[in-house]
């Protein structure tokens, strides 16, 4: 990593190792500032409906989300599927100027309470936006956690959003860092945050560190018992509750990739089978190495996962990484693996925007979703309802 680093616009040699080649693959790499993005991929699945994938979040998140939506509104976008799902968190700041990019200036996004002094602090959205009126549908799923649960339930307590899809990771703890001897620091939890309908977002330790952490491993009840005592309301009354996540308006499983697969299916994506064969390909007419290669097959990009890939998968499956395949597994899982051979391969060889754009198209969870906005549309008159009688 040292020798990688260096000024901004110097060059570095590296030599990469690639699958099908004998031979280090030679380049000359200009060096420049590491950017991560957090909005991976926008796009409009329709003529009005925009799409925005937000997997995590970073310094400039809100920026990011801003421009795809203004991007999409050029386009005629009138509807928003807002797609969560999988998103850690990050900085408490960009949780709240997301979120502001849908409420009206004013509303409270999130609350913080603690034992220490000063602990207590109501966050608003301070800005004029111009989205507080559109329709959306929001996905969020078992492993969105922390600021993505901050918008979530900032959007359903507001009655912006309509959430589709599982109850969220309950991670919710503000933490003090204070510094003790030899330059280390201690980071103590002090606070919980709360949504705007006063929601403790911070599922409990009810039996163990262990099992709290192996949450996400479980398949959620549909009928999850509440404490009357954790009841809480909307701005136009609709009941949710506290202490456990956010919970969806519509609950549709699908932890991996908005589907819900089997043991076999859930095998192969686990150990990244799928990932570890999309690396045999590359796309037609790609010309920047031209070192011959073998055992590397060429793919358009429209390409279709037919009977010989899924045999060639098969194969790849049993010879070089000794699996036995479970046949009956395999048939019930096919809509799953075929999506996510799909979606690596997408990946692998033409960006993670194709991958999303042709994963919609046949994720359950977002199929499930794209049907709500019957719904989100009800929530936005409430919504603007709620604003008219408060003014």
């Amino acid at each position: 990593m040292r020798k990688l680093r260096g000024p901004k616009g110097t060059k570095v040699d590296i030599g990469l190792k690639r699958r099908g080649y004998d031979d280090l693959i030679r380049l000359q790499v200009t060096r420049d500032e590491v950017t991560i993005p957090t909005v991976p991929a926008y796009f409009m699945i329709d003529a009005t409906t925009g799409y925005i994938r937000m997997q995590d979040f970073g310094e400039n998140t809100d920026r990011d989300v801003k421009h795809a939506l203004h991007d999409l509104a050029s386009k005629g976008m009138k509807r928003l599927l807002f797609d969560v799902r999988g998103n850690p968190g990050g900085p408490l700041d960009q949780a709240i100027k997301v979120a502001n990019e849908f409420l009206p200036k004013g509303n409270t996004i999130v609350s913080t309470r603690g034992r220490i002094p000063n602990s207590d602090q109501d966050y608003r959205a301070t800005e004029q936006s111009e989205f507080t009126d559109m329709p959306i549908v929001l996905m969020a799923n078992r492993d969105s956690a922390s600021a993505s649960e901050i918008v979530t339930g900032a959007l359903q307590d507001h009655d912006r959003a309509y959430v589709v899809g599982e109850t969220t990771f309950g991670k919710a703890l503000v933490q003090s860092v204070y510094r003790i001897s030899g330059g280390a620091g201690l980071a103590l939890t002090t606070a919980h945050y709360y949504t705007p309908s006063g929601r403790l977002i911070q599922r409990p330790w009810d039996a163990s560190f262990d099992d709290y952490l192996s949450y996400r491993l479980k398949d959620q009840s549909a009928e999850k018992q509440h404490n009357p005592a954790d009841l809480k309301h909307t701005d136009a009354g609709r009941p949710v509750y506290s202490g456990g996540g956010i919970e969806p308006d519509k609950r549709v499983a699908g932890p991996i990739e908005g589907f819900n697969p089997g043991r076999f299916g859930r095998t192969l994506n686990g150990r990244g089978l799928f990932a570890n064969y999309a690396q045999k390909y590359m796309a037609e007419g790609d010309t920047r190495v031209t070192m011959k290669a073998s055992g590397r097959k060429v793919v358009k990009q429209n390409f279709v996962v037919d009977e010989a890939l899924l045999a060639d998968f098969k194969g790849h499956l049993t010879n070089e990484n000794k699996l036995k395949i479970d046949e009956d597994g395999f048939a019930k899982d096919l809509d799953f693996i075929k999506a996510m051979l799909r979606f690596e391969i997408d990946n692998a060889v033409f960006g993670i925007a194709d991958a999303r754009r042709h994963l919609i198209g046949v994720d359950p969870q977002a199929q499930a979703a794209l049907m709500q906005f019957g719904e989100a549309q009800k929530l936005t008159e409430l919504s603007k309802g709620a604003r008219t009688k408060a003014h």
